[in-house]
């Protein structure tokens, strides 16, 4: 970002005619006509030059009886923040479309380089524009085969040209293939056990793709409404290695658990949100609005708190490490001296 003090007026206007996004915090255009103020980068259409004052802070602009644009946030949102939210907004409508974002055209969108947007989007919302539009396409066939769509008509209308460029696409990421979705798991087959621990026993189960769920005080029943058209199989010798190190992860945590394979789906954001959960390290702890921070979303805390409650795998996607914003514990599914314990274990 660059900032001149020396620039005038008329220097600010053309900047802002062409959305500049190098001057991004340097100032910002106030509208008096509509009572707004923007960045100079704001994708709204251009006011009248006689209706624009230009204010050095966004204080400045408030204390004029301004108030912040609700499209480029100026007020709340880092000049790489509002593009990557851009970003996401113009691959989601290319995906609803049946199309595809390229990289070249997001660039052109936010203007940066292909190469570093790349880098400031997967450091922002924990995976790559491709991936991420991806996984839209992957949560518009499951809400297609929710809806009773058969399964060509559901990659169809995710954009997919068929059914073997879903699989090449997804490899094997979704656990169920699209027929297995429409019929609500029917057909597949889940092991599990409950084992003892030190926290009290312990439900572990998995598929052949890796552990599905991990739950505190819950049995074959509880497993049997998270999976109902599921074959449940109590797990034999194949699983014992699988389970140990479930075991091991609760008992003595680490680094280490975060290679333990994973079986689990959940809407494009949940995904990202379980992601970044795993991305907190060992030992620390993130508030609700510090991890909607870093996916890119800041007002997003009760939709994250939402994605955390619909986790199926505790501590090896740790949920546990998320607390209020005054430092208490916060709420958790399987209480909070659970909680308490699995952060003191990593000595938080």
């Amino acid at each position: 970002m660059e900032h001149f003090q020396n620039i005038t007026d008329d220097d600010r206007w053309r900047i802002a005619q062409a959305k500049d996004r190098r001057f991004d915090g340097a100032f910002v255009t106030g509208v008096h006509s509509t009572g707004i103020y923007c960045r100079p980068s704001c994708p709204a259409r251009m006011p009248l030059r006689k209706n624009v004052r230009f204010y050095a802070t966004s204080k400045d602009a408030e204390e004029a009886g301004l108030r912040p644009c609700k499209r480029c946030s100026p007020n709340t949102q880092s000049a790489e923040e509002a593009c990557v939210l851009a970003a996401i907004a113009a691959i989601r409508a290319e995906v609803e479309a049946g199309g595809t974002m390229t990289l070249e055209a997001l660039s052109d969108l936010t203007g940066y380089a292909p190469t570093h947007f790349q880098r400031l989007f997967k450091r922002t919302v924990g995976m790559s524009p491709a991936a991420f539009a991806r996984a839209l396409r992957e949560e518009r066939v499951r809400e297609a085969l929710s809806r009773g769509l058969n399964v060509t008509e559901a990659l169809s209308s995710a954009g997919y040209g068929g059914s073997k460029q879903f699989y090449e696409s997804t490899k094997g990421r979704l656990g169920m293939n699209p027929s297995d979705w429409s019929k609500g798991g029917a057909g597949r087959v889940v092991n599990w056990a409950v084992l003892p621990t030190s926290l009290g026993p312990m439900l572990v189960a998995a598929t052949d793709k890796g552990v599905c769920c991990l739950a505190f005080g819950e049995g074959e029943p509880e497993l049997a409404a998270r999976f109902p058209k599921a074959q449940l199989v109590p797990a034999g010798e194949d699983f014992r290695a699988l389970f140990a190190a479930v075991v091991e992860a609760v008992e003595q945590p680490g680094p280490g658990s975060a290679a333990i394979p994973l079986d689990v789906k959940g809407t494009a954001f949940q995904q990202r949100v379980w992601e970044e959960l795993r991305r907190i390290p060992h030992g620390e702890t993130r508030s609700y609005g510090e991890l909607a921070a870093a996916l890119g979303n800041p007002k997003a805390s009760r939709a994250v708190g939402g994605a955390n409650g619909a986790n199926n795998v505790a501590v090896l996607i740790p949920c546990h490490r998320v607390i209020a914003a005054d430092g208490t514990l916060g709420g958790y599914a399987y209480g909070l001296e659970i909680k308490a314990e699995l952060l003191r274990r990593e000595g938080v």
